[in-house]
This record gives C-alpha cells, structure tokens and sequence, in this order.
C-alpha cells in the first residue's frame, strides 16, 4: 500500500483531470491503434498490433498507479497546521549566508514540485533541510554542491 501524500486542492484536481484523461482519451486512442493494426492482417507478424498492445499495458499500469495516488491522497487544511514552523505548502523565504541572494520556495510533494514556478518536494536536500525550521534559524542543507546554509527570513501558509 501507498503512504498518504498531501497535497493542495489544485494539486490534487489536477492529479484527478489527468486520470480522467487516461481512462477516456488515453483508452479510447489505444483502443483505436490496436483496431487499426488488427485490420492490417496476421496479428502473430503484426509489429504495430504488438506495439500498440504494449502501449496499452503501459497506459493500464499507469492508469493504476495514478488510481492508487489519488486514492491515498489527502487536501490539506492549513487550519490545523503549526503556522511558526515550515512545513508542507508553507513559502518560506530564505537568504544565503554565503552570497546574501534571497529566494522564496513553497514546500510541496513530490508530485507537484515544479522549480520554475518556486515549487520545491519536501523530499528533496532543500526540503528536507527546511522542514521543521522557524524564522530566525539557519538551515543546513546537504546539496550536491556540498554543505549550504540559509537563514530563514520569513514563513508563510
């Protein structure tokens, strides 16, 4: 069984559109490829019928992972959240002590991370590394480049 992801109320429609997607356009193509290799003759030599019957496979086992995220999916509410932490869907602002750049990232999962929008996974070396801290302390963060620290400027849900 799937653990519980968390996620915002866009995030998961967003998860439940493509699912819709899959199980009605996504089928319904597949279905269309397997119709028109068929009509081609022999399936035992048919390349394009065995191709498209592993697309199908493929699109099936994908249909039921997404099942499964969406199933074990839970919507926040940031009402019942430590609001002096940074936690999930919190944007936290930080400034390298290093170099003195500010920079802001919501902390989201792994799902909806998306770094052009500022979207950082709470499984990440930065998400990690900010999760649990309050204004005022520094973050130590373990990244490729080697050790990081970031003062936390400002948290808000």
């Amino acid at each position: 069984m799937s653990k519980v992801q968390y996620y915002t109320e866009e995030g998961l429609k967003r998860l439940k559109d493509e699912l819709q997607e899959l199980k009605t356009k996504g089928r319904t193509d597949i279905a269309r490829q397997i119709a028109e290799a068929r009509d081609k003759g022999d399936l035992s030599e048919n390349a394009e019928y065995d191709a498209a019957k592993d697309a199908q496979g493929l699109l099936e086992l994908k249909i039921a992972k997404l099942e499964e995220v969406v199933g074990n999916a839970r919507v926040l509410d940031n009402s019942k959240m430590d609001t002096s932490k940074a936690g999930i869907l919190s944007t936290v602002k930080i400034k390298n002590i290093k170099n003195g750049m500010t920079v802001s990232y919501t902390l989201v999962s792994e799902e909806e991370a998306d770094l052009k929008a500022g979207k950082i996974s709470l499984g990440s070396p930065f998400g990690k590394g900010l999760v649990g801290k309050t204004v005022g302390e520094i973050a130590e963060i373990n990244a490729p480049a080697g050790k990081l620290q970031f003062e936390i400027l400002e948290i808000t849900y």
